[in-house]
């Protein structure tokens, strides 16, 4: 009768206790850093992971300096499709220089810890590169469509000042939507989990970790990838689709071929880009294994970028010219 006398009295003070303790980790909204789980766990993988992404970092650095020099030293070249071909080459230099270097540090040391502010610094400038990226693509099919379908009026619509605008609009709006995406994940508790399934923080793992309602983010996220990737998507397969049509138009088989090619290596990026992309999420959506996320994840952020350089270079005559005059003059300076 003591005993159930004393636990009836003492029942407010052991709730209190138990509450306290279950509200505890709610209340501590700052972690003091995450863990990064990488590509894998296994040690000995480290080192070749470690030499296959140097190199692909090494030549995706290498090859995008290459584009955006040829292009800032060939006056041939300062015209609306190659000032936009040379914005896209800096973010993709900036997108992999976000994520590959924190890799290899970590596959270097064995380490997989990111302070809490170094997650959310990768994840703010992920997401303005990789959305800068999907704007310059769509501004670039609009320049494309212009150039095939309105030739006449091309240096009307594409004048310096509106592609200077449409590149800096492109920027401002991937600046805006990622300082919205990141503010609204830092407001998030989170708790003991600590560890993200990914080799960089994605903003999706990051909320997963939260131990609060990701309501709100989850629509913010929907709504975000809607508009500034559903619409730009939209808007580029309109382009092709009167490109295309406006191609098969031209009745000489060289014309025809001359249109093509100058859209080939643009089609080449935009359906690696997207199709890497979709990749992405639709793996993470089907399958539920982390490993084919994150393979699915550096198809899209770190091949991507290298194989663009190859692609533009390759499939264009004039920056194959550009390059070789760049490169014959920088070995002749020396």
């Amino acid at each position: 009768m003591r005993g159930d006398y004393f636990h009836f009295v003492n029942f407010p003070y052991l709730f209190s206790c138990r509450y306290i303790r279950c509200m505890e980790p709610e209340n501590q909204t700052h972690v003091s850093e995450f863990l990064l789980l990488g590509l894998s766990e296994k040690a000995e993988q480290h080192l070749p992971l470690f030499g296959l992404f140097l190199g692909m970092y090494m030549v995706t650095v290498v090859g995008n300096l290459l584009i955006i020099l040829a292009i800032g030293s060939d006056s041939h070249l300062h015209t609306p499709m190659y000032f936009f071909l040379s914005n896209l080459s800096l973010v993709d230099l900036c997108l992999v220089t976000t994520l590959v270097p924190k890799m290899l540090a970590n596959l270097l040391t064995h380490n997989k810890a990111i302070s809490y502010a170094g997650c959310f610094a990768q994840m703010y400038f992920f997401i303005v590169f990789a959305c800068s990226d999907n704007l310059l693509l769509t501004v670039m099919a609009y320049d494309r469509f212009v150039a095939i379908c309105h030739p006449l009026h091309y240096a009307t619509i594409m004048s310096p000042q509106i592609c200077g605008l449409l590149v800096l609009m492109a920027w401002a709006i991937s600046l805006l939507n990622s300082i919205l995406q990141v503010l609204m994940v830092m407001r998030l508790s989170f708790c003991t989990e600590r560890e993200i399934s990914h080799f960089f923080c994605d903003l999706g793992e990051v909320m997963k970790l939260s131990c609060s309602d990701t309501l709100i983010n989850t629509i913010l996220v929907y709504f975000a990838t809607g508009v500034l990737g559903v619409l730009p998507f939209t808007g580029i397969l309109f382009s092709y689709t009167q490109i295309c049509s406006s191609i098969l138009k031209v009745p000489s088989p060289g014309g025809k071929y001359k249109a093509f090619s100058t859209c080939g290596s643009h089609l080449c990026v935009v359906s690696l880009f997207y199709g890497t992309g979709l990749g992405v999420y639709l793996s993470s959506s089907v399958t539920h294994s982390s490993w084919k996320v994150s393979v699915a994840s550096v198809m899209y952020s770190v091949v991507t970028p290298m194989l663009n350089p190859f692609i533009y270079s390759l499939r264009n005559k004039d920056m194959k010219e550009a390059l070789r005059r760049f490169i014959s003059k920088t070995a002749s300076s020396q």
